[in-house]
């Protein structure tokens, strides 16, 4: 399955508990919920997988994402009213450091479920904005 279809489908889960649930519910509710849709549709996944962050060589942290998807999509999810841009940042961090061509911003938190795609640059065939 090539990366536009598995985003397709990683949507569709998340748009399923976003009509089921609706909005107002603490993120940890609704990755539970996506990490259920994800294993009906028979997408394989890793949930909150721990990865180092390196500074100049160094070891100076870890972080984890919310879901690495089929060791190629990072998705990062949200319940909050409005999407900001460091929230979009804190998502390219996660695609850039886990080394993925893509991640997915999935925000909860609003009436209508939103979806913010995310390219690394290091990855730019992946990226419709350079041919």
């Amino acid at each position: 399955m090539n990366l536009d279809e598995l985003t397709y489908k990683i949507n569709g889960c998340a748009m399923k508990v976003h009509n089921t649930l609706g909005n107002g519910f603490q993120e940890v509710i609704y990755q539970r919920c996506l990490a259920i849709e994800l294993q009906r549709s028979e997408i394989a996944f890793q949930r909150e997988l721990e990865h180092p962050i390196y500074y100049d060589g160094i070891a100076v942290g870890t972080r984890r994402a919310d879901f690495v998807v089929e060791d190629a999509v990072i998705v990062e999810l949200k319940a909050l009213v409005n999407l900001e841009d460091v929230h979009l940042a804190q998502a390219k961090n996660y695609v850039v450091a886990y080394d993925k061509p893509l991640g997915l911003l999935i925000n909860f938190g609003a009436k209508s479920l939103q979806f913010r795609k995310i390219f690394n640059p290091k990855y730019p065939s992946n990226n419709p904005a350079h041919p």
